[in-house]
C-alpha cells in the first residue's frame, strides 16, 4: 500500500471513529444494532461523510464472483466496511468476522464498532 493511501485510509477511518463517537455519546447503551445503525447514519450524514447504509457487496472467491451477496452494516468512502455490534462485550467470533468482510468484498479496511459498551467505545480496524 502506498504512503498516500495509506494516509487517505488513515484520514478516513479517523473521521469514522469521530462521527461512532458521536453516536456513542447521544444514546448511550442497551439498545439493539438498529437504533445505532440509524443514529450512525444521521450522524455520518451531519458530518457530510459518504456513506452506503447495509450495502450489498459482491463476495470472490478464488477471483469468482459468488451468487451470495454480503450485507454488511455499512460502507464509508466506499472503501470501509464496517461491521457494528451493541454487547456489552465482543466475542471472539466477532473479532474473526473483521479480517474477512473486507478481504471478501475486495476492500483494504473493515472496522468493527461495538456501542454496546458506553461509555467505551471499543473498536477495531483492520487493515488488508
Amino acid at each position: 500500500m502506498e504512503r498516500n493511501e495509506q494516509e487517505l485510509l488513515n484520514a478516513m477511518g479517523h473521521s469514522l471513529r469521530s462521527a461512532a463517537f458521536g453516536v456513542c455519546n447521544q444514546p448511550g447503551s442497551g439498545f439493539l444494532e438498529e437504533v445505532y445503525q440509524e443514529a450512525r447514519e444521521i450522524e455520518l450524514g451531519a458530518r457530510q461523510i459518504p456513506f452506503a447504509p447495509k450495502p450489498r457487496l459482491q463476495v470472490f472467491f478464488k477471483e469468482q464472483p459468488l451468487k451470495k451477496h454480503y450485507e454488511a452494516d455499512g460502507l464509508v468512502y466506499s472503501a470501509i466496511v464496517v461491521e457494528q455490534k451493541s454487547g456489552r462485550a465482543r466475542a471472539p467470533e466477532h473479532e474473526g468476522q473483521l479480517p474477512n468482510e473486507p478481504k471478501a468484498a475486495k476492500k483494504r479496511v473493515g472496522y468493527l464498532i461495538n456501542f454496546g459498551a458506553a461509555p467505551r467505545l471499543p473498536w477495531s480496524r483492520r487493515v488488508l
